[in-house]
């Protein structure tokens, strides 16, 4: 028997969460858990770039809690019965220490910078906004619905860590990185 990719079953604007519930597809269940979607593929894109072994290596780490927050996320919370991974604390606390040693050799900031300086870095930055609405769509869900709060911080952190990245990165590929001077 051949596995298709396709049902049909969403022909008509409608799929299935975990557990079988059906919505519409611009449902904020749907846009939250697609958005994440997008971010894990923006996140395999800066993957796919020429960075150190050490960064890819947890970026698959990243890719692989984004799946498990996806599938959070797909999950109706009152019908569903299957066992889904969950985040832990930990997740969360590898995000900051990972921060924490890039910024060790990161000259200190001054002024917000502007996006940009190297193709990587852009990605970075392109990842990092993907990240902040993936967290605005799941924390506009969880006020109608049941959302883990730790999916929320992991999102938040997340955020935090792809910008700090974009940072070290520019310093590894000896990119500019242009501070914003406000015109006043």
């Amino acid at each position: 028997m051949t596995f298709k990719i396709y049902t049909k079953t969403g022909d008509k604007g409608q799929t299935s969460l975990i557990g079988g519930t059906r919505v519409p597809k611009h449902h904020i269940r749907i846009e939250a858990y697609g958005t994440v979607d997008e971010l894990n593929s923006y996140i395999g894109l800066i993957r796919d770039q020429q960075i150190d072994e050490q960064t890819k290596t947890l970026l698959i780490e990243i890719q692989d809690r984004l799946f498990t927050i996806g599938s959070s996320l797909a999950s109706d919370p009152d019908k569903s019965k299957m066992k889904i991974p969950d985040l832990k604390e930990e997740d969360v606390t590898l995000l900051e220490q990972e921060m924490d040693k890039m910024n060790e050799v990161l000259p200190e900031m001054r002024s917000f910078v502007l996006p940009g300086g190297h193709t990587t870095v852009s990605f970075c930055h392109i990842a990092r906004c993907v990240c902040r609405r993936a967290e605005r769509l799941t924390i506009h869900l969880s006020e109608e619905s049941y959302v883990a709060d730790l999916v929320i911080k992991y999102l938040n952190r997340l955020s935090d860590y792809l910008f700090v990245l974009s940072r070290k990165l520019s310093q590894d590929l000896n990119a500019q990185e242009i501070p914003w001077k406000p015109r006043m």
